[in-house]
């Protein structure tokens, strides 16, 4: 067993895991940052297809604190993406503190919020906490569907290239942004392309009047006048979705994440691609829809998404209700110290203006858990912190609640203590004067 109570283990070096390295190397705290692959980079090294370009925008996806070359795109490739995270890396000096090709398999909590690692290669060791980055884009979730497919059947994760779909019979199986790359080069190299929708999405343009369309959202525009002004825009440039044979979106924009692509629309209305109903069953290389069409594919992908998943963790200490973590303040659990789940989110564009000021945060929380007894997961749940309803996140909320939960975190440490205080009470039994209430530690702090 080998011991490292003084320092934090941190899980992934991906641009998450990076952004919370350089926050841990700048509040001057102890870490090992572990990575299971070769390199770091994450998803943009070993969870995207060759072709593939971000959908946010360059200016909506760098670090506020290193901004991407001035000579990319606005919209990079998976290339640039790899070669601007390892320039991050070189930069703040994060890639000595990296140890590549260590997978851990296991985590277990130990008295006084110490965490005990298992790797794959065997070795145990003990950490002062425990810090997870390591993403939501690698546990494939995949359909179930009556029947057997006969024909090639993968997930959107294991494609990589237009040669994978070249002169086949393509069928895609979802809406997001996944989905529609997969089916737009399916109709320019395969021999048919079809995608399966099991419900309406809200499809947007990458740029509006020539701007990104993230780039368009101003934090000062609240949610419902951004509604209508995308709303607004579709109906005069692209019409109904009714009349491109898709289904109308039932759930209002930024419900769900919205797919941003500029391609399907365009190689629906030349017959490219052609959209399908919900499937009903698999028979052979046959695949029948709902609405009693069937036809014949070679190829099914299945773009149906990700688990939120942590598998060195032990079944159930991290709940996770649809796609959302059930942690307070996004990260923290009430029951462990010294335990940070970071990335479980998805936000509405790019990761960069929210990972840097949300990293910061997030090293001054570790190192006000240092100055209280009590998890400080707990003390936010005392607080009135609520958890999470949606993975999905409002950018410009987000950035306000990082400011904010800046500002909080010393009441936190006066609230930590007041807890700690009335835990230490023995248990009285309630007052049976009419009107008389027990004193209870006030619910009313927000931090995020």
């Amino acid at each position: 067993m080998s011991e490292r109570s003084a320092v934090m283990a941190l899980i992934g070096a991906g641009p998450v895991g990076l952004g919370m390295a350089k926050a841990l190397l700048e509040h001057k705290i102890p870490y090992e940052q572990l990575e299971a692959d070769r390199e770091l980079g994450g998803n943009w090294l070993h969870g995207v297809y060759e072709t593939v370009h971000i959908i946010s925008s360059r200016k909506t996806t760098e670090y506020t604190d290193y901004p991407m070359p001035a000579d990319y795109p606005d919209f990079p490739s998976r290339q640039q993406m790899l070669d601007y995270l390892r320039d991050y890396a070189e930069k703040f000096q994060l890639v000595p503190h990296i140890q590549f090709n260590t997978k851990v398999v296991m985590a277990l909590p130990l008295p006084e919020g110490r965490w005990e690692l298992e790797l794959a290669s065997g070795e145990k060791r003990v950490y002062k906490g425990l810090i997870v980055c390591n993403g939501h884009h690698w546990h494939r979730r995949f359909p179930s569907y009556p029947g057997k497919f006969e024909g090639e059947f993968l997930h959107s994760k294991d494609y990589r290239s237009p040669v994978q779909l070249a002169g086949k019979r393509v069928l895609v199986i979802g809406g997001g942004n996944s989905a529609c790359d997969i089916a737009a080069e399916a109709a320019r190299v395969g021999k048919t392309a079809r995608i399966s929708l099991r419900r309406g999405y809200w499809f947007l343009p990458k740029t509006l009047f020539g701007i990104p369309s993230a780039e368009l959202m101003k934090p000062w525009l609240p949610v419902w006048a951004q509604r209508i002004f995308i709303q607004l825009f579709l109906r005069v440039v692209i019409g109904k979705y009714s009349d491109y044979g898709l289904p109308e979106p039932d759930h209002k924009i930024f419900e769900a994440h919205p797919t941003i692509n500029s391609e399907l629309l365009y190689y629906m209305k030349h017959g490219r691609i052609q959209p399908r109903k919900d499937i009903a069953r698999f028979e052979g290389k046959a695949v029948h829809f709902v609405d009693g069409t069937s036809e014949e594919f070679d190829t099914v992908v299945c773009a149906t998404g990700y688990h939120v998943s942590f598998p060195f963790l032990p079944p159930g200490l991290v709940k996770v209700k649809g796609s959302t973590a059930q942690v307070y303040g996004g990260c923290v659990l009430p029951d462990y110290k010294n335990l940070y789940i970071i990335g479980t989110s998805q936000l509405r564009y790019g990761f960069g203006p929210v990972v840097t000021p949300g990293m910061d945060l997030m090293a001054r929380m570790m190192l006000a858990q240092d100055q209280m007894e009590l998890p400080i997961g707990l003390v936010m749940k005392e607080s009135g912190v609520k958890i999470p309803r949606t993975h999905l996140v409002d950018p410009h909320a987000a950035i306000r609640a990082i400011r904010r939960g800046k500002r909080m975190l010393p009441l936190l440490l006066w609230k930590e203590k007041k807890l700690r205080k009335t835990l230490a009470k023995p248990a009285v039994a309630p007052p049976t004067v009419p009107g008389s209430a027990v004193p209870q530690i006030n619910r009313g702090l927000e931090v995020f």
